[in-house]
């Protein structure tokens, strides 16, 4: 029998690495997958042809199905979150020049870092983000709520050219994910002040995602790709291979850029500014630990209700991450299941053990760094 040809795009970012060694290390080959992985110039680009249907799957941003499906903006369409194919993984940063007016905050510190840009920082904070339906313009809103005196002009960069925008003077300060951050150290532009995971301890960054009546019409071929990617996960997630992952993302047909701009994402050792020495960062990418692929419909609902949405929107956001599909598609090749498929959000402060189908999952902290929850329950769809 012949391999199905799947068309799958992708942004140039770290964490579509599960798409990458799906595709490389032959997880898709065993599942009688090709993956063609077809680089998107910006999230839009990569939006509009997911919903046109010249892309049959996407690593995309958590917030876009969610948005999409809402019919928030573009071309709307119902697309289904397959799983999540990241957690954390972003860094906020600022120009040196707004770096000089932050002496003494310490990296990581989002409070300290708050008050001193509301203190010090330029009026309004041009702060640049990927796309304005994605997790970093969520954190940063969520982040700046806190002190309304704080004026922040939010514009859209592609993260490839996020570091040109700094050096230009176009942005104050940036949201993006790695390597696009390192890149705006490496080039003596930028400073990183703290990573997402600081505003969201367990904030879900990249999904794997399709059109919903493409999931209906392919539901073998949804399950393989499901399967693949989710041994790739496995796969980043043990330390003895980020070597491997680091080589195969930097080639040419993937991320194309030095194995130093990438390692640090992968290895949560995260160097702020020129000169400073490396911060650990625990967790900093996640891909299969602590649950990390499962689509939780409590983000979703997070999601939705960051994007303004009523209960009807809360509804529909919920019903397009497949927890469902997860369960039924991943139970018969070893996958630990969650027992529930919704929880609080923001409330584990420590590594926690939870009820599973397997009886070994531990779920990672969650808090939000103004120690508030979420809890929005709704009946599952």
């Amino acid at each position: 029998m012949s391999a199905t040809v799947l068309n799958c795009g992708y942004v140039p970012l770290v964490d579509c690495a599960p798409l990458v060694i799906a595709k490389e290390l032959g997880f898709a080959a065993e599942e009688g997958l090709v993956l063609n992985l077809i680089m998107q110039p910006s999230w839009s680009a990569l939006r509009d042809m997911l919903a046109l249907g010249h892309l049959d799957a996407a690593h995309i941003l958590s917030p876009m199905p969610v948005a999409m499906s809402m019919g928030l903006g573009g071309l709307p369409a119902r697309i289904d979150t397959l799983m999540v194919l990241s957690v954390n993984g972003t860094i906020f940063g600022v120009s040196n020049t707004v770096a000089e007016t932050l002496s003494g905050v310490p990296f990581g510190d989002p409070a300290a870092l708050l008050a001193a840009l509301t203190r010090n920082g330029p009026r309004p904070l041009r702060v640049g983000v990927p796309f304005h339906h994605s997790m970093h313009r969520l954190l940063l809103s969520y982040w700046t709520a806190t002190v309304p005196g704080l004026v922040v002009e939010e514009i859209t960069i592609p993260p490839p050219r996020m570091a040109d925008a700094v050096a230009d003077g176009f942005v104050d300060a940036f949201w993006v994910g790695e390597p696009w951050g390192s890149v705006a150290v490496q080039q003596n532009v930028g400073r990183i002040m703290m990573t997402g995971a600081d505003v969201w301890n367990f904030a879900p960054e990249k999904v794997l995602a399709a059109r919903h009546d493409w999931v209906e019409q392919n539901g073998d071929t949804t399950r393989r790709l499901m399967r693949a990617v989710y041994q790739a996960a496995a796969w980043l997630d043990v330390p003895k291979n980020r070597t491997l992952a680091v080589e195969i993302l930097a080639r040419s047909e993937h991320l194309s850029m030095s194995p130093d701009l990438i390692d640090p994402a992968l290895s949560g050792q995260i160097t702020p500014g020129r000169g400073v020495a490396p911060k650990p960062v625990d967790r900093f990418v996640q891909f299969h630990k602590h649950a990390a692929s499962f689509p939780w419909r409590s983000q979703a609902a997070w999601i939705a209700n960051q994007l303004g949405a009523g209960e009807a929107g809360l509804a529909k956001a919920k019903s397009c991450f497949r927890s469902d599909l997860y369960r039924q598609n991943l139970e018969g090749i070893g996958a630990d299941m969650p027992g529930a498929s919704e929880k609080v959000e923001g409330a584990l402060k420590f590594e926690t053990a939870v009820s599973s189908t397997r009886g070994h999952m531990i779920l990672a902290p969650d808090a939000f760094f103004d120690g508030r929850t979420f809890d929005f329950p709704l009946p599952d769809c």
